[in-house]
């Protein structure tokens, strides 16, 4: 498919457009087929620079977040309908931000997944059911460009031009393989989950952060990470285009005295001026600076139970139930052709051998697993798996 079946829509960036797309979308009937582009790698932030929708009787629509902020008129217009999206979790965060949250939602790449296709990109799910090939070029292209080239745009619409057949030609297959109700759920849970919270110290995800092992050294990451951070956002800018997180590590690692040091390291070579220079190194020079005190731990302190691979010395009880459990899932996992960690997370698994109900009784492992955020259908399914396997090793 090379083109839009209506051709290309015009790109909405005005009150009075936007108005008459919510009038369109307001007078359309069925589900409605949601995308969105950001410029990852490129801007800062994850926020959408490109809105796409499809529905019946309103034909599709390319919207621009920048000349129309708020979207969330026709967030309302859309309240109560079901949203399509391939890959929800991705895009839901961005629309939010512009007014957009879905009471209901389908999500062709997990539908994709529950219904054991091997590969789950949009291109190759819509290849294999519905039998066209999408050009997947554009994919990572800088979205904050303006005037957004038509091979863009017609990329862009092209996105949301089959997911409404995409969408209910998984709902039959799902049907047929008897997990509608499994994705129904999943489907529920997503739309419902509240916004993820900060992340806690996000330096420590710094990459090559292994290789650095005294805490005045992650002061330095630390420090750079956070003047790097302040430059990204002020310049909206990928942080990774201001210093790349190569160049934190070899800083942190060297401890240079002065800029003429840096300058000899990876990443801040004769093409970065002296101002930024004399940013980096007053950077380094204030975590050289700190007290003892005020040096960050080495590791955060990890809730839940300790790397698998460890449990044989800690505790080899409870690697046997582990051991016992994995093989239990899997061979399920095989059995309903999905993905182990579609079935249940990995995690769950973890907790519940590391710490397994003390009166061991299928209601007790079920709440165990509901206490973890399982689903019902996934309780059903692997609930008993584990009361053997904890049995077993008991």
């Amino acid at each position: 498919m090379l083109e839009p079946r209506e051709g290309i829509p015009p790109v909405v960036a005005s009150d009075d457009a936007l108005a008459r797309v919510i009038a369109d979308f307001a007078g359309g009937s069925g589900p409605v087929a949601v995308d969105a582009e950001r410029a990852s790698g490129y801007r800062y932030g994850q926020r959408a620079y490109l809105v796409q929708l499809r529905r019946d009787g309103a034909g599709s629509a390319l919207i621009d977040p920048v000349g129309c902020p708020d979207l969330s008129g026709l967030g309302e217009v859309l309240s109560g309908s079901e949203w399509i999206l391939h890959a929800a979790t991705q895009d839901l965060p961005c629309l939010r931000e512009i007014g957009m949250t879905p009471t209901g939602l389908f999500d062709t790449e997990l539908a994709g997944r529950l219904a054991g296709f091997p590969r789950v990109g949009l291109g190759a799910m819509v290849e294999s059911v519905l039998g066209y090939s999408l050009e997947k070029g554009h994919s990572a292209v800088d979205w904050s460009t303006r005037p957004l080239p038509d091979p863009w745009l017609r990329y862009a619409a092209l996105d949301v031009e089959l997911l409404i057949d995409l969408r209910n030609a998984l709902e039959e297959e799902l049907d047929r393989q008897g997990k509608l109700d499994w994705a129904r759920e999943e489907f529920d849970a997503i739309a419902s989950a509240p916004p993820a919270p900060p992340r806690k110290d996000p330096w420590r995800r710094t990459s090559g952060m292994h290789k650095v092992r005294r805490r005045r050294q992650m002061a330095v990451v630390r420090e750079l990470w956070t003047a790097r951070d302040q430059v990204a956002r002020r310049r909206d800018i990928s942080p990774g285009k201001v210093l790349g997180d190569a160049a934190i590590v070899e800083a942190a690692l060297a401890l240079p005295p002065n800029t003429q040091a840096l300058t000899a390291l990876p990443g801040y070579g004769h093409r970065m001026g002296r101002r930024q220079l004399e940013q980096w190194q007053a950077a380094i020079d204030r975590a050289k600076a700190l007290p003892d005190t005020e040096l960050p731990q080495p590791g955060q302190t990890l809730a839940g139970p300790p790397p698998p691979r460890a449990w044989a010395d800690k505790d080899p009880a409870a690697a046997a139930r582990l051991s016992a459990a994995r093989a239990a899932v899997s061979e399920l996992a095989e059995r309903l052709h999905m993905p182990q960690e579609n079935l249940i997370t990995p995690d769950t698994v973890r907790r519940v051998c590391w710490e397994p109900p003390k009166n061991l009784t299928p209601d007790s492992v079920e709440t165990a697993l509901a206490g973890y955020g399982a689903r019902r259908w996934q309780i059903e399914q692997v609930a008993p798996l584990l009361v053997g396997a904890l049995a077993q090793t008991a």
